[in-house]
């Protein structure tokens, strides 16, 4: 069975090409009108969806939270500091920022980082996701599966029984719907620490979800981490997004713009096209010709009477595969033939005694 869960307006399966966060976070830093600039360029950039991350400093952080980001892109050593610059916003911004992304046709999503913020996000978004720092936080993955949306759980820094402990939490609280995010919680994620191929241990463990990947490397030209990703089987991907990747701070110079999403657009498509509709071994119907007359059937090396006992000097294995298949040769090799014939005779089963 295929894999599938309801992400806003898609309904988003194993197989299907991408769903596209543009993760904003927050890059708005703290100016609305900026936000919804934002709303627009990811739209234009090909998103599916606009996330923000909704916190107050005060619920997120203690006063004496050290960094774990780069600190020569982020000056700021406490997250306390740092998380106060951008928790302006309250329930009346993030209304506005859903009516804006309703009117853009773009999927309204947020990241909730404490209780308050899961409620009153609750009404404006259809699907939740938690960030990584909360997969052992038991109350928060609560109240979100307790709201009975779709779920995306993101898995940086967090091992398999931490995984497993969260799945528990959150099916016992009522979540159905659940989509794993590989990623790595560096800023920035060196490629050789990426570890794309946790991917296939995530399918490997928890076939029944849907997979992505949230990306923090530095984007490229080729956008190849999020191509990579999607080869090894993630359809959610998620990315921080910007208007200026030359901008201060801590998500700007990681994040991609507009036209990084349009360029990763078209290559993906051509990614999907190549990847094909499933990933079952099997002939596809384009292949019938060939199957037919490329492969081979057993032919005749010289010419037979009616009545002779073919022997394995008689035969041999040629083009086109419209007669009896060299898998059956054994069979073959001591029957008799009911009829005279010539050199080069594509064999078939009536020209065989049936005993």
């Amino acid at each position: 069975m295929t894999v599938s869960m309801q992400l806003g307006n898609r309904l988003v399966g194993e197989h299907d090409l991408p769903y596209i966060i543009a993760e904003i976070g927050v890059n708005h830093e703290g100016s609305l009108e900026t936000a919804k600039r934002l709303i627009e360029a990811a739209k234009r950039g090909g998103a599916d969806a606009a996330k923000f991350q909704t916190y107050k400093a005060g619920l997120i952080a203690s006063k004496f939270s050290p960094s774990y980001w780069d600190t020569s892109k982020e000056p700021t050593t406490s997250q306390y500091e740092l998380f106060t610059k951008y928790d302006s916003f309250g329930e009346a911004e993030y209304r506005q920022l859903a009516e804006h992304c309703e009117k853009f046709e773009i999927e309204f999503v947020s990241t909730p980082f404490d209780l308050g913020a899961v409620e009153m996000l609750e009404p404006l978004v259809k699907y939740f996701k938690i960030a990584s720092a909360d997969i052992t936080n038991p109350p928060l993955l609560k109240k979100v599966a307790a709201t009975g949306k779709p779920i995306i759980l993101s898995t940086g820094a967090s091992n398999v029984a931490e995984i497993d402990a969260a799945l528990a939490i959150l099916r016992a609280a009522g979540a159905r719907q659940i989509c794993l995010l590989h990623c790595i919680l560096n800023y920035p994620t060196r490629d050789q620490n990426a570890h794309l191929g946790m991917l296939t241990g995530l399918h490997n463990r928890y076939p029944e979800l849907l997979l992505g990947y949230s990306d923090h490397t530095l984007p490229t030209e080729e956008m190849t981490s999020l191509i990579a990703a999607h080869l090894l089987g993630a359809v959610v991907l998620e990315k921080h997004f910007t208007l200026d990747k030359t901008l201060p701070g801590n998500d700007h110079y990681h994040a991609m713009d507009e036209f990084d999403l349009a360029r990763f657009q078209v290559k993906v498509k051509k990614v999907h096209e190549l990847l094909g509709p499933t990933r079952e071994k099997s002939p596809i119907a384009t292949e019938d010709l060939s199957r037919l007359n490329a492969r081979r059937s057993i032919v005749l090396t010289n010419d037979l009477k009616s009545g002779h006992t073919i022997t394995a000097s008689d035969l041999v294995a040629k083009r086109p595969g419209t007669g009896v298949s060299p898998m059956s040769w054994d069979e073959v090799v001591g029957k008799k033939v009911v009829r005279d014939l010539p050199e080069d005779h594509i064999l078939t089963w009536d020209d065989l005694a049936k005993s």
